[in-house]
């Protein structure tokens, strides 16, 4: 879920599992019975204490890494959310500037598509890591979700 509002972004720093010290947006996996729209608010609720208003599904993104199983992401947006931003033992929230996304603190994909977000084009991207080195991408779009 990346939240867009005043011409900001809220990200995390992920604190712990895959991806820990890197800068995201909130998330995490699906549990049994949710749709994927239930997962992300109810992850944004655990990891930083808001509700996203007004959220939509921009893109899916398909990751095969070395070291860990096959992941499907599903990436939405929300330009307002209730609540206020709280650290958790999971996650610190963090806003930044439109125009200085920390991508050098990011996985190595996010710059391909994280603006897609910004610019609000649907998409689908498909990306192959070696650890934490991204050895293939492919990247589709304005596609149908």
């Amino acid at each position: 879920m990346f939240v867009v509002k005043d011409g900001n972004m809220l990200l995390i720093e992920k604190k712990r599992g895959l991806g820990a010290g890197k800068i995201n947006g909130p998330g995490g996996k699906i549990d049994p019975g949710e749709t994927p729209m239930e997962a992300i608010i109810r992850e944004c609720q655990e990891e930083l204490h808001i509700t996203p208003v007004g959220s939509r599904k921009l893109g899916e993104l398909w990751f095969s890494m070395s070291d860990s199983p096959d992941i499907l992401c599903h990436v939405y947006r929300a330009d307002d959310f209730k609540g206020t931003p709280t650290e958790t033992d999971e996650a610190e929230p963090l806003w930044t500037s439109l125009d200085a996304i920390p991508y050098g603190r990011m996985w190595e994909d996010d710059r391909h598509w994280l603006p897609l977000v910004i610019s609000e084009t649907t998409f689908h991207g498909r990306f192959v890591f070696e650890r934490e080195t991204m050895v293939w991408m492919y990247m589709q779009t304005d596609v149908s979700l």
